[in-house]
């Protein structure tokens, strides 16, 4: 117990007194003595002391009085007040320097940032360089705090954060997100809309992935920071006025050409370190400060031995702290788990519970045995972590913005493994058994952090996350996808796609339904995955009995998309592309979309003006090529005429090699450009263009034009599916045939019907009447039919089985249409789907025989569904893509366009639309590219 002064017991009493008896304001050292029971002379000493203090007023007289100076007194509660506030505002204002590494890896950003914040009169506009991981999204957050606490900021000033990487397939839409919309901007702007620098106006806008603004969207954001004003997407007239500080964010490279601009007009860049770049000090920490949260999550200490501890220090971690962070809370599930099933006293972390690649750092140590010693010193084998002791450090790390909502989520799940637990339990399940199945939930749970790996993970690890089957399916997908897109697939997309396969055949047999808001996109930007994909979910359906929707297919395109993993270590590029081109700049151009989309100048245009002689331009390019590319091989994309003679012409230095591709379209330019950056050699390059050529096969076309309107009954309805058998009674063979396959398709709504072929002119009427109102499946005759548009199939092939392979073909396909039926009618907004399908339907079938060629069953939907999606566009108004060499595609393919041009004339009186000429272009290709059929096509 604290002991009070003397001196202040009788100030105390002082007061008290005063207090008690309101008629008094004064009182005598006698009267204070008696009710302390004390020495007068000693209270009188004290009041006198008290008096020069100036915490009394002395009354002169007999007796002398004393009473409280209570101006003094608040003076005093009003010092101690801003005492404590400054106290209190110091610890506010110290909070961006509790980040672990601000005396370290750190300190030069947080003098950055405060100065940012501190700038007179408002502050200077910032942008954040760093890794996936390193924590921008919380530094900024960070930013805004210590703006607010500095009272640079009113205390309720708003943060708003944006993520531009979350609409950059639709510029118009990223742009009206930040700006705002006027009505009648664009397609689908019904009403004027305020935008989100709008509503961060007194306060902070953070824009993540800022570099992926279109090139409208930053220029009006530049125009916002050099004037403080901005205009809503659509407005030509009113500008918005709004005092923002922006801070903006980008993983890109500062040396990449995106990123140029933003450097120079934003005056301050931080960028922050890589886990790489920060001491192991700085790591100890960080993963300390995760083991506590987890410790809190779970309700109970945990443990980590050495050994695993280390790992956790030296590991290669390329998504930095965010990775990390996952990493140690997977292991922790893991730790947890057994804990649970196997009735461990303790959770403890052992070596064995991390993934692979952490076990690896390890085998850092001896590079760090000194650091790891004083590090360790004086601590135990096992290290316990406990949420007990207050950890007041703040970890900087974007992917755990809302910690109180990251925490919520995590004890959640560690309440999911344990009730889950107790239900196997309740169902006398081994524990082997419930150990296997909780370790595929909670890999199931790691998806987004698993996908983000780098490739080091083996097959017995893929094992052991998802069972036997997805395993196999996997393979069997990813095999038929090398075969069909020629390309290889690493191991961290096969376990990317195991898990989400797990995860998406559970919901199909659930009965879940799954969408996919991107699949129109999907569809046309990547038509070559999208149908292989169409081909992984008949493996599916086959070996797991379920019928794989249009909207999984799409995401099963995702995962086939080429789309090389970033290393930091880029390898050298063996190869220079060069692009030479007759026109002022259609060379140039090329190489500047290239060069934009890969964020990388790299391919070299060089323009031939239609005036110039060639034997000049051969002399000027070859000296341009010699200067810039004196060591590494060369690639010339050209497009035609005296270029295509250029490779043999040019004198080449010892050891290089020179190839040529003509023809060559921006796609082709940006592909050799994406290889030649990565490193691929000369011949792979070059093997890659040839494949982009068109590979066309020829048969003969009939000329003959035939009148659309004939061809396609535009009040289109669902037709029943018709099989006729035939034989000269129709009543013997014909009867049996049909006996037989009516009870091989009980099952299915199939009108079967028996006729005869006495005169067999009047049956062949009679057939293609039936034709007209049913879907002909099948014509079963004991005799050879001699029309060729008509489904025939020999009576003896029902006999030998043949007949029922290709009847359980077409039902399959037609299966296959009907589900397409049932989710087109979830994306498309201005058709009936099942009036369009009929419609598009019968087109293609009408193509493919006026051409005479085949094409295979997935082919045919997947041209279906772009000419569905087509008609779809045009009615809302899109943009539609340009394709590449139009005219000299026309040249060499122009009458089969023509064909299919007469044929898509239904579709465009029908809807009032105009389909181009690239689109046309676009759908002939798809079919010569894909058709089956080896007689060749002459071209008139």
């Amino acid at each position: 117990m604290i002991e009070i002064k003397k001196i202040d017991q009788v100030y105390q009493c002082l007061k008290k007194m005063i207090d008690q008896n309101q008629a008094k304001e004064a009182l005598s050292a006698a009267e204070i003595a008696a009710e302390l029971e004390a020495d007068r002379a000693n209270i009188s000493r004290y009041l006198n002391e008290l008096f020069k203090k100036d915490k009394l007023i002395k009354i002169k007289g007999r007796p002398v009085l004393y009473k409280p100076n209570f101006e003094i007194e608040k003076k005093e509660a009003n010092n101690f007040k801003k005492q404590k506030q400054i106290k209190q505002n110091k610890a506010i204002k110290s909070k961006l320097d509790q980040i672990i590494g601000a005396k370290g890896s750190l300190k030069n950003q947080i003098q950055q940032a405060k100065a940012a914040i501190l700038y007179p009169p408002n502050g200077l506009h910032t942008l954040l360089l760093g890794e996936t991981g390193v924590g921008k999204s919380m530094f900024a957050n960070l930013m805004h705090n210590f703006a607010v606490v500095s009272k640079m900021l009113k205390k309720d000033a708003p943060f708003v954060q944006f993520n531009c990487a979350d609409y950059v397939d639709n510029p118009q839409l990223l742009i009206s997100q930040i700006f705002g919309v006027k009505k009648g901007a664009y397609t689908g702007a019904n009403k004027d809309r305020k935008g989100l620098l709008k509503k961060a106006d007194q306060g902070v806008m953070f824009l993540d992935e800022v570099h992926r603004l279109p090139p409208q969207g930053q220029e009006m954001l530049f125009t916002f920071i050099d004037n403080g004003y901005f205009r809503p997407l659509g407005e030509s007239e009113n500008k918005l006025k709004a005092e923002v500080q922006i801070i903006a964010a980008t993983t890109e490279n500062p040396n990449s050409f995106l990123l140029n601009t933003f450097i120079r007009r934003i005056p301050m860049v931080i960028k922050l370190p890589t886990l790489k770049n920060r001491s192991l000090e700085e790591r100890f920490r960080l993963i300390e400060n995760f083991l506590k949260e987890e410790s809190k999550n779970i309700g109970n200490s945990i443990y980590i031995n050495r050994k695993a501890l280390i790992s956790f220090l030296l590991y290669d971690c390329p998504n930095n702290i965010g990775q990390l962070a996952s990493d140690i809370q997977l292991a922790s599930a893991k730790s947890f788990l057994n804990y649970k099933t196997s009735n461990n006293k303790y959770i403890l972390i052992s070596q064995t519970d991390l993934p692979e690649h952490v076990q690896k750092g390890i085998l850092n140590l001896h590079n760090q045995r000194k650091n790891l010693d004083r590090l360790f010193k004086g601590q135990n084998e096992v290290l316990e972590f406990s949420a007990q002791e207050e950890n007041k450090i703040v970890n900087i790390n974007s992917q755990n913005q809302n910690k109180n909502e990251a925490a919520k989520l995590n004890k959640v799940f560690y309440d999911v493994i344990e009730n889950k637990l107790n239900s196997l339990r309740n169902k006398n399940m081994d524990e082997e058994q419930i150990q296997a199945i909780l370790n595929i939930d909670i890999e199931s749970h790691f998806k987004k952090h698993l996908e983000s790996l780098p490739d080091i993970i083996n097959k017995s690890d893929i094992n052991k996350i998802v069972n036997k089957e997805i395993v196999e399916i996997t393979e069997a997908i990813l095999k038929l996808s090398s075969r069909k897109l020629k390309r290889n697939f690493d191991k961290k997309i096969f376990l990317a796609l195991a898990l989400h396969l797990q995860k998406s055949i559970e919901r199909i047999k659930a009965g879940e339904k799954i969408y996919h808001p991107e699949l129109n996109n999907i569809r046309i930007n990547h038509f070559q995955e999208f149908m292989t994909a169409m081909e992984a979910a008949a493996l599916i359906d086959q070996k797991f009995e379920v019928e794989t929707p249009l909207d999984e297919i799409g995401y099963i395109s995702m995962f086939l998309i080429e789309n090389p993993y970033q290393i930091n270590d880029e390898p050298k590029a063996k190869v220079a592309v060069f692009i030479l081109m007759h026109g002022n700049t259609t060379a140039s151009s090329m190489a500047e979309v290239a060069n934009k989309l890969l964020g990388e100048e790299f391919a070299v245009g060089i323009d031939m003006p239609l005036e110039m002689k060639a034997q000049t331009f051969f002399e000027t390019s070859t000296k341009k090529i010699k200067k810039l590319a004196p060591n590494k091989d060369i690639l010339l994309l050209v497009d035609m005429g005296s270029l295509t003679s250029f490779a043999e012409m040019i004198e080449l230095n010892q050891g290089q090699e020179i190839k040529i591709i003509d023809l060559a379209s921006t796609a082709t330019v940006i592909d050799a450009s994406r290889k030649a950056i990565l490193g691929h050699s000369l011949d792979e390059i070059y093997k890659s263009c040839l494949s982009y050529r068109i590979k066309t096969k020829k048969s003969k076309l009939k000329t003959k034009k035939q009148n659309s309107k004939k061809d396609f009954n535009s009040d289109q309805k669902e037709l029943k599916n018709l099989i006729i058998t035939a034989c000269f009674t129709g009543e013997g063979a014909s009867s049996k045939l049909k006996e037989i396959i009516e009870n091989k398709y009980s099952q299915l709504k199939i009108k079967i019907i028996s006729l005869n072929i006495i005169n067999y002119n009047k049956f062949i009427k009679k057939v293609k009447t039936y034709q007209k109102e049913y879907n002909l499946l099948a014509v079963i005759s004991t005799i050879d039919l001699k029309e060729a548009d008509l489904p025939f199939i020999p009576a003896v092939d029902v006999l030998s089985g043949k007949a029922f392979k290709k009847l359980d073909s077409k039902l399959e396909v037609l299966d296959k249409y009907n589900k397409i039926n049932i989710s087109l009618t979830k994306h498309l907004d201005k058709l009936n789907s099942n009036k369009i399908m009929n419609e598009v339907k019968n087109i293609i079938d009408s193509i493919l025989k006026q051409a005479q060629i085949e094409i295979d069953s997935d082919v045919k939907i997947g041209i279906l569904l772009h000419l569905i999606f087509l008609i779809e566009k045009l009615l809302k108004g899109e943009e539609l893509n340009k394709f590449s060499d139009l005219e000299s595609y026309k040249a060499k393919n122009g009458f089969f366009m023509e064909e299919i041009k007469e044929k898509l004339y239904f579709l465009e009186r029908e809807y009032a639309v105009k389909i181009t000429e690239d689109e046309i272009a676009y759908i002939a290709e798809s079919f010569l590219n894909n058709s089956e059929t080896q007689s060749e096509i002459e071209y008139k």
